[in-house]
């Protein structure tokens, strides 16, 4: 059994005739959509804002010239997200300039949305995550967070696919996944202060936590999920099997982006850790990346049967 997840797209059409449809076919294909304004739009693109696709409007800017250097400008700001470009009339790129034509993914029209639905489960939505692994990955890093900041209240939201490679906080954590169903990494990022503030007023020590300190509480806190996560999808046998081939990763802080080699979207959950008395938080992202193997056909949940546990000599019958 697979469950759909959510992703957000930004929309970029400001066009009212066709706002409803676009509306509409977001919340009919899980997707969150969100708008911003055309002066704002460089900034927000630069930020470390999730995303998975953008939905571009031909008429978006004020003349065709514009309207191509903005579509330009998204591109080489943000070249892993996918644009879809709206059409009034046909769902085609043929009639536009070759060198512009590079820069969308594919055309639609709001006469066509099951096209765009196409579109969307292609280039968005292109791997199926089992739902136990979902929900087992958000039950595992809850219940591991809550364990490592007792004082503060653990939240997460709705996990979501992203196909953006930007880097929230300057702060994170990466360890390899492997297993006969599986190949990738799992990354914790975080920012710094946040962690530093809350040792210090939960947890002070004689000098006062430093950079070092939040290096091992991340790094206690990765080992920990990946020890969970490998007792309950991966186990020994199936990991050993896997050759041991890897590709390099590109990780600019400056720039805050990360490469894992691949155009494949991640699976991305989001926490929170709120200090109820001063109001604090600490988010703390959460990405999946099965850069080189997938094979969700093939995955199964660990479950520690009684009766497995007496063949095997682990239990004895009383």
């Amino acid at each position: 059994m697979t469950g759909r997840l959510i992703s957000k797209v930004l929309v970029l059409d400001s066009s009212p005739e066709h706002s409803d449809a676009i509306k509409q076919f977001c919340d009919e294909n899980n997707l969150v959509g969100l708008k911003v304004r055309k002066n704002r739009l460089m900034s927000v693109l630069r930020s470390n804002i999730d995303l998975g696709a953008i939905l571009y409007s031909d008429s978006y800017g004020a003349s065709p010239e514009e309207n191509a250097e903005i579509a330009i400008r998204i591109h080489t700001v943000r070249p892993e997200l996918p644009i879809f470009l709206r059409r009034d009339s046909e769902a085609t790129l043929d009639d536009i300039n070759e060198s512009l034509r590079r820069v969308f993914c594919a055309a639609y029209t709001t006469n066509d949305l099951p096209g765009l639905s196409q579109l969307v489960d292609k280039y968005i939505f292109s791997l199926v995550y089992p739902n136990a692994l979902v929900r087992g990955i958000s039950e595992i890093t809850e219940s591991i967070l809550a364990s490592q900041f007792k004082q503060l209240t653990t939240r997460w939201d709705t996990p979501y696919i992203v196909h953006d490679k930007v880097i929230f906080g300057e702060v994170f954590s990466l360890i390899p996944l492997e297993s006969a169903w599986c190949r990738g990494y799992m990354m914790l990022q975080t920012e710094e202060q946040p962690i530093l503030d809350s040792l210090d007023t939960h947890a002070p020590s004689e000098d006062g936590a430093n950079f070092r300190t939040v290096n091992s509480l991340l790094g206690e806190i990765t080992n920990l999920i990946w020890g969970a996560f490998k007792n309950r999808y991966i186990g020994d046998a199936a990991a050993a099997s896997v050759s041991q081939i890897q590709v390099p990763l590109i990780i600019n802080h400056k720039h805050k982006y990360i490469s894992f080699g691949t155009e494949n979207p991640q699976l991305c959950f989001l926490y929170t850790l709120t200090d109820e008395d001063s109001g604090k938080t600490i988010k703390l992202y959460q990405r999946f990346v099965f850069n080189l193997s997938w094979s969700p056909e093939d995955f199964k949940e660990i479950v520690n049967d009684t009766s497995d546990l007496v063949d095997s000599g682990e239990l004895e019958l009383f």
